[in-house]
């Protein structure tokens, strides 16, 4: 039945919001990711670009309900609901696991993210140099944000709206996440220092930055989704690539930076041999791979799954 289709496909959208959920609390991660993985990065990025002047023009001129189908309202409460959901339930078993098996963890998202740029790859209606230089561009920015330490900036209303819209552009873009952002800019802890705090001017001088941000980016890539279709996913799938490096398992301690009243540590990239010998610490490999191998499985599963999904919709 029409009805309890519907139904059962709003169902998956939530289950994808609990999944970028689960990846926005991983700092490294990009909750972007996992809707370019489960095949909903294009309807997400055509849905926030109609949030804006043209859809008050819809609610004052045909009501609410016009304009919640023309921004697909159902779509986006489905998936933020999910996402509000992951945040809140999953939390606490995401960091503790983070605390306690931090290499299985990130091997299990160095899997995921790998297994993803295949079927990306293969969206990519066709290839020539201007794509391969888009692929390559995508990677160059996703190892240069990588190279980057942490600076430090002043926590003023500008600085602050600025961070937001940072922030959420790099939560959009597939493969970067915000917090890292804010780290980088040395921003992050002020951040938390304002959430935990409750300083409530500081807190919507970010969000008005992040809803800035979201609704100018996501209608920039939009555009470019709808006009360069193949140099754009050759660049997204370049950015997956590159932040292979940010999610790489075995990391050594570099140095420490002051950011702020606080240390943030840098690690560097290292070979399991090597994080053993100079931590003690077991390199768990084997585990690392069993984690990878089912991120792998689990995303040719859900790309299985989609195009037959697809199929019966034809």
């Amino acid at each position: 039945m029409p009805g309890q289709s519907l139904k059962s496909r709003y169902w998956g959208v939530v289950l994808r919001g609990m999944g970028m959920g689960a990846a926005d609390v991983v700092p490294g991660v990009s909750g972007g990711t996992i809707a370019f993985i489960t095949g909903i990065y294009g309807e997400l990025l055509d849905s926030l670009s109609r949030i804006g002047p043209h859809c008050l023009t819809v609610l004052r001129r045909h009501g609410p309900l016009v304009a919640w189908q023309y921004i697909n309202g159902n779509f986006l409460l489905a998936l933020f609901c999910g996402v509000l959901l992951s945040v809140f339930s999953l939390a606490g078993l995401i960091g503790y696991l983070l605390d306690h098996y931090p290499i299985v963890v990130w091997a299990f998202f160095f899997g995921l993210i790998l297994a993803s740029t295949v079927p990306i790859m293969r969206q990519v209606p066709r290839w020539s140099w201007s794509v391969v230089a888009c692929l390559a561009l995508g990677i160059l920015l996703a190892v240069g944000v990588s190279e980057l330490r942490p600076g430090q900036v002043s926590a003023t209303p500008l600085n602050l709206f600025l961070s937001g819209a940072l922030a959420i552009c790099a939560m959009i873009l597939p493969g970067i996440s915000g917090s890292f952002i804010l780290l980088l800019i040395g921003i992050y802890p002020r951040v938390l220092e304002a959430v935990h705090e409750l300083q409530v001017a500081s807190l919507l001088y970010f969000a008005a930055g992040a809803v800035t941000g979201l609704m100018l980016f996501s209608r920039l890539l939009s555009w470019l989704m709808h006009h360069f279709p193949a140099r754009t996913l050759a660049f997204l799938a370049g950015v997956l690539m590159g932040s292979l490096k940010i999610v790489w398992p075995w990391k050594l301690p570099d140095e420490a930076v002051a950011t702020g009243d606080k240390l943030t540590p840098l690690l560097s990239n290292a070979l399991p041999g090597r994080f053993a010998g100079e931590t003690g610490a077991e390199p768990l490999v084997l585990q690392a791979m069993v984690a990878a191998l089912v991120a792998v499985l689990l995303v040719l599963a859900v790309d299985h799954l989609g195009k037959a999904v697809d199929s019966t919709h034809k």
